[in-house]
Formats: C-alpha cells, sequence, structure tokens
C-alpha cells in the first residue's frame, strides 16, 4: 500500500526538484559567506585564507555611535510601518464594504491597488517630484493657504513620517483587498438578525464585522512582527540624502555602506548576520503566536 502511493506521488517529488535545486544554489551555497563576519577579510585571499578574528567585528560594529542611532532608527519606522499598515487597510476595507454601488466600489479598488505594482524606482522619482520645496504640488497647496514650503525628504523631523506615508500609500491597497476577502466570509444571516433586532450600522459593524475580521487581524498583525527589522532597503535607498542620516539610516543602509562603498566587508557582514538572527527570534514568536491565536501553521 505505502509503495503504491510512493508511485502515484512521485511525479509530485520530481516537480519539487527544480525549486529545491534554485534555493539551494541562490539561498543556502551563499550562506557560505556568513564566515567573513568572523575574519578580517581581504578579497584577494578570499573566504578560506582571510585572518580568523573571531568576535572583534561585533566588538566593532557595537563601538561605533551610528549604530545606536541606526537601530533606533530601523525599529521606530519599522513599528510605525506595522501600526499604521494594519489600521489603514481595515478602516479602508470597513468603508468600501458600506458601499452600495458595485462599479465605484472596484474603481477605487483597482485605484487604491495600481501603486502596488510600481518599484520604488518609478515611485520614489513622483514622491520627489511631489514633495520638492521649490515646484512639488504640496508645498504649493501648503504655500496657496498660507503655510511655509516643507523639506519632507531633506530634513529629519519629517523624514521618518514621510517613509512611513509614502509606503502605505503604495501597499494599503493590497492589504485592504486581503480584508474585503476577510468580509465575504463573514454570514449574511448575522446581519439580518441585527437588523430584527433594530441594529444600526455602527453596531453591526462594532459586533459582527470586527469580530468576523477578527482572525485575519491576528494573523497580519502577528506575523508583521517577524519583520519588525526590515524598514525596507528599496524605499529608504531611493529616496534618503546624506542630510537624513541621523533619522533615516537603517541596518540594511548601513550594512550597504559599509560594505559596498567603504569595502568593509567583516563588520557589514556581522550587522547583517546580527540582524538576521534577531530577525529569526522574531519570526519564530510571531509564527507561535499566529498558531496560539488564530490557528494558523504552515505544518
Amino acid at each position: 500500500m505505502l509503495k503504491k502511493s510512493w508511485k502515484r506521488e512521485l511525479p509530485l517529488h520530481l516537480l519539487l526538484l527544480p525549486a529545491a535545486a534554485i534555493v539551494f544554489i541562490f539561498n543556502y551555497i551563499p550562506m557560505a559567506g556568513i564566515l567573513m563576519a568572523f575574519e578580517r577579510y581581504i578579497p584577494t585571499k578570499g573566504i578560506w585564507g582571510s585572518k580568523w578574528v573571531g568576535f572583534d567585528n561585533f566588538s566593532y560594529i557595537f563601538s561605533l555611535p551610528d549604530t545606536y542611532t541606526v537601530l533606533w532608527n530601523t525599529l521606530f519606522i519599522a513599528c510605525m510601518k506595522i501600526v499604521v499598515g494594519q489600521v489603514t487597510p481595515i478602516a479602508v476595507a470597513l468603508l468600501l464594504n458600506e458601499m452600495r454601488s458595485a462599479l465605484i466600489k472596484r474603481g477605487v479598488q483597482t485605484l487604491i491597488y495600481l501603486p502596488h505594482f510600481l518599484s520604488w524606482t518609478i515611485l520614489g522619482g513622483i514622491m520627489i517630484d511631489i514633495l520638492s520645496p521649490s515646484s512639488g504640488i504640496v508645498n504649493q497647496m501648503l504655500t496657496a493657504i498660507g503655510g511655509k514650503p516643507i523639506f519632507f525628504l531633506g530634513d529629519n523631523n519629517w523624514f521618518p513620517f514621510t517613509i512611513v506615508i509614502s509606503n502605505e500609500w503604495k501597499e494599503f491597497g493590497f492589504s485592504t483587498i486581503v480584508y474585503l476577502a476577510a468580509l465575504t466570509g463573514i454570514s449574511p444571516a448575522l446581519y439580518e438578525a441585527a437588523v430584527m433586532d433594530g441594529a444600526g450600522r455602527w453596531r453591526q459593524t462594532w459586533h459582527i464585522t470586527l469580530p468576523g475580521m477578527r482572525p485575519v487581524i491576528i494573523l497580519l498583525v502577528t506575523l508583521s512582527l517577524g519583520q519588525v527589522l526590515n524598514a525596507g532597503f528599496e524605499q529608504i535607498f531611493v529616496l534618503y540624502s546624506p542630510q537624513v542620516y541621523e533619522s533615516g539610516d537603517i541596518i540594511d543602509t548601513m550594512v550597504y555602506r559599509m560594505g559596498m562603498l567603504s569595502a568593509q566587508y567583516g563588520p557589514a557582514t556581522a550587522i547583517g548576520l546580527m540582524k538576521s538572527f534577531v530577525s529569526l527570534i522574531l519570526i519564530s514568536v510571531a509564527y507561535f503566536l499566529a498558531y496560539r491565536l488564530a490557528n494558523y501553521r504552515i505544518f
């Protein structure tokens, strides 16, 4: 019986081989580069010929005054993205769910979903143009109502919030569709019973809609905890400049500058390895919480 089952499933297992080979080549073989975190790496000598220095690279990165600022910036921007990234799509999904015109509802869904398909290279150019302090449409509107122009991408006070809002503009459409899909799973009989009891739209939302969305909300929030150290390299790399390093420099951009621009391969690998280790712990905690709170599990 077991032999017949194995023969029947063999073609399916063979289909996995190309994907497994790609993962092994591009994800596991490059992990040998982790050794650079424990070496004074010299490119001409290679990984196996460079001098072993133990944890000196880790001691070096924690002796830098910028390291703690970078850690704070990463956590601050990532946490704000998580909070805003959950509240905004829930609110928009509830508003769209109340729309009675299917045409307008689909049109709004399409418009808010479109930025998700654009890369940060394109969106970065758009952001730089519309937020320009001299000719950007946002600052022109501010001056028209009596305000002063704001250098959103060059002011340390405004830059983190600009990053969060622009990221939300790009991604909240995708999350909104997830929550709209969750709304379709709520039984219409519950709303009919609520109407018979005299409940208005607000009470229906509070007592039926939000509890019905709760498993999806818990699942997405807990899974987002695993991304708390990913503040968005591509977005910040496109939008930031040396004058906003104080509030916009994150772990990924620090690794890029140390490794690619300053040729400090050992310290750059060390801080990248530290980030991966902490992220692994956070992902494990998030997966455990998702299993306990929303009964979500892969295996």
